[in-house]
């Protein structure tokens, strides 16, 4: 089983990540036995150590001594202590994107991929396919809601969250694709938007089955266009093949009509927004693409209930409601702010922590053109997710370009979430709705929240 299967010793260095938790899982259902280390504890670890996974705390060179495979995760540097110890003694060091080409060689691959909105449409993938009376794998980024772990392994084909970061994909050969949108990210790695956009024409080439794009996103039909395959769009315009009309949005859910060459139906889901609404399509389709049954594809994304840290009430508080949400990058925060006004907030109060020092500066233009439906914004000091900050930047620099992009900006800048607290204090009088933005430790905001959240 190209070095996994029953017996297999690995070791997972940053085994507690939302990607490399799930592959433990994965793994361990496969048969292997399955070691890791993190740097801190954390209810994933205690999750993994219940599936039989064998977790350390703190980074060691004895950590996983008899393992035959050795994994890291990307935020993990090749001169790690554990890493070091595995190349002295032999081990197999594998990376992410090379696990992944070993996974794809066992099951065919259904992959959802694009710059935002992987974990949720992999998500509504999974939830069609178990409609559909399937158990495929899985592997994303959180847990599925009402189905199980982000990590597990079945029978039939193996549905991924298809990552771009740090050229995770580079080797994967998908069976079935669909790419949900493109825009600039981890410039770290790729230097350039250019770079990036033939990253993922290039993911579209290898793929051997059908691949389906979000047409009304100019970046995916650029990369489609430049990947020089016959790719089927669907939108809401009549460049696309498969047509989306009448949408209706509420803060419950929406509902939407998908009209195909040769078939129409009707979708309704428990999650709102625009953007959910181009999630669902993409699945919706490359499912059809795959022969799933259509009473499966509306059964399977009307039980979809949202991913963790994806639009997610939190509860209220002082009567005004309080919405976590991954968005980190400039698209998927407009995305959220616009989709928080369709449903009915009018005085909106946005928390952002941006996320990577590097991510910050390349896009900082970006970010302050990102907060138009934010009445009130407040912007966190930098999550650096282990990355150098030689210059000593903060998320002042975003701040200052929200207020410098409009005259009705509001913006604040809390360098601590003791200073971002007394300035909800202030702005909870004029807000319906507070958003906690960023992939980092935002939510922790929630539960500091005086009086607490109801």
């Amino acid at each position: 089983m190209n070095g996994f299967g029953p017996g297999a010793k690995v070791h997972i260095v940053g085994v507690g990540g939302a990607g490399m938790s799930g592959l433990a899982l994965l793994l361990r259902e496969m048969g292997c036995v399955v070691s890791g280390s993190d740097s801190i504890d954390s209810p994933v670890l205690d999750h993994l150590r219940a599936a039989g996974v064998d977790v350390a705390v703190g980074h060691d060179p004895l950590h996983g001594v008899d393992s035959q495979i050795v994994l890291w995760s990307p935020a993990v540097s090749e001169d790690h202590a554990e890493l070091s110890a595995a190349r002295d003694r032999g081990a197999t060091l594998l990376t992410r994107a090379q696990v992944l080409e070993r996974l794809a060689s066992l099951q065919p691959v259904i992959g959802l991929t694009g710059t935002h909105g992987k974990t949720t449409a992999t998500s509504m993938m999974v939830h069609v396919m178990h409609a559909a009376g399937r158990d495929d794998s899985r592997l994303l980024g959180a847990p599925v809601t009402a189905i199980g772990a982000n990590g597990h392994w079945g029978s039939g084909s193996i549905i991924l969250e298809v990552d771009e970061s740090y050229g995770t994909f580079s080797l994967l050969t998908p069976h079935a694709l669909g790419l949900l949108n493109v825009e600039a990210d981890h410039l770290d790695h790729y230097g350039t938007i250019a770079a990036l956009e033939e990253a993922f024409a290039r993911l579209l080439m290898r793929t051997s089955g059908p691949v389906v794009a979000w047409g009304d996103d100019e970046g995916a039909r650029r990369v489609s266009v430049a990947s020089g395959r016959p790719v089927i769009f669907v939108g809401s315009t009549r460049q696309s093949s498969w047509i989306v009309r009448g949408v209706e949005l509420s803060r419950r859910g929406c509902e939407f009509t998908l009209t195909g060459p040769h078939e129409e139906f009707e979708l309704a889901l428990r999650v709102t927004g625009e953007h959910n609404v181009a999630n669902a399509s993409v699945v919706a389709v490359l499912a059809r693409s795959l022969d799933v049954e259509v009473k499966a594809v509306v059964h399977g994304l009307a039980a979809f209930e949202g991913a963790p840290r994806r639009f997610q009430f939190l509860g209220q508080w002082r009567g005004v409601d309080v919405y976590e949400d991954y968005a980190h990058l400039p698209g998927e925060i407009a995305a959220t702010l616009a989709a928080t006004r369709s449903i009915g907030y009018e005085r909106v109060t946005a928390v952002f922590q941006p996320h990577r020092v590097t991510r910050t500066l390349n896009l900082a233009t970006q970010f302050a053109d990102a907060f138009h439906d934010a009445t009130t914004v407040i912007i966190t000091d930098i999550y650096p997710a282990g990355e150098a900050n030689p210059t000593g930047v903060t998320g002042e620099v975003i701040a200052t370009g929200v207020r410098l992009s409009g005259p009705d900006a509001s913006c604040a800048y809390g360098a601590t979430f003791a200073e971002v607290l007394e300035l909800l204090e202030v702005a909870h009088d004029r807000s319906d709705v507070i958003l906690l933005l960023g992939a980092g430790d935002i939510a922790e905001v929630a539960g500091k929240l005086s009086g607490g959240l109801r």
